[in-house]
């Protein structure tokens, strides 16, 4: 079972919480936030402008420190304080309609020259602890971030997943590119094995043509790689076909220890 925990309204101290209460005023304060103890899914909805700093960090780090999955749902908008919630989700998903915002923290302040420059490097250093959140989730760098949060950014469903701050648009079919994590060798492409899929098809395999744009030397190292790796990983009573071949050619003679070298 999931459960949802809605994050609405301004992001408010607990001992704030009477006052938005008695007015019927949508809050968030870090005791709202009641997670399961036995550690099923959670799904934080969000719909907050923000507010208190204190607050958004004490949320953020309850979310992020359990230790089941966390989905978030931006459903209005997650700005300020409400933008550093949404990046304790293990998947950020928000909608098509809603934005984040991120920017520096600011504050009310009074006092001579040495109490206004106390107060900015206050701000300035909180502004590099919340961009930790940003960083974690993105993977920006603090400079990129930094400037993004100077220039109060307001990030669309679409811009938010393009510098990271969102995994998703809810509603919207995944594009299904083939993403590859390897150097680049062994994988046959996708173009390749539509066209033996289409080939293959085919109730004459012996008169069926299929184009297949891959030159010929790609096409044999492409190959050779795939049954290299097939080699590698195929396991036979406890060695791999890679290991069976090689015993099979070694000679009768040859030291076990011919391939070290010391």
């Amino acid at each position: 079972m999931t459960i949802q925990i809605k994050v609405s309204g301004p992001i408010i101290s607990n001992s704030d919480k009477w006052f938005y209460d008695w007015f019927d005023e949508d809050s968030t304060c870090p005791n709202d936030i009641k997670l399961p103890s036995t550690g099923e899914e959670v799904e934080i909805l969000i719909n907050s402008p923000g507010g208190d700093v204190y607050s958004g960090s004490e949320i953020y780090t309850t979310i992020k420190d359990y230790p089941g999955r966390v989905t978030v749902k931006i459903l209005g908008v997650a700005a300020s304080a409400a933008s550093i919630i949404a990046m304790a989700g293990d998947v950020v998903s928000i909608s098509p309609t809603a934005q984040i915002m991120i920017h520096n923290p600011w504050m009310y302040t009074a006092g001579d020259q040495n109490d206004l420059r106390k107060d900015a490097e206050y701000l300035e250093n909180w502004a590099d602890s919340l961009s930790n959140a940003y960083q974690i989730k993105s993977g920006k760098s603090k400079e990129e971030l930094r400037v993004l949060m100077d220039e109060e950014t307001w990030m669309t469903a679409e811009k938010a997943v393009e510098l990271g701050f969102a995994d998703e648009v809810m509603f919207t079919k995944p594009e299904y590119t083939q993403l590859v994590a390897s150097t680049g060798m062994g994988l046959v492409p996708e173009k390749v094995i539509q066209a033996m899929k289409e080939l293959k098809s085919k109730k004459d395999v012996s008169s069926a043509a299929v184009k297949v744009s891959v030159p010929k030397e790609e096409l044999e190292g492409i190959v050779k790689n795939a049954i290299d790796q097939l080699k590698k990983e195929t396991v036979i009573e406890g060695k791999t076909l890679q290991q069976w071949i090689d015993e099979e050619e070694k000679p009768v003679n040859e030291s076990p220890f011919a391939r070290f070298i010391f």
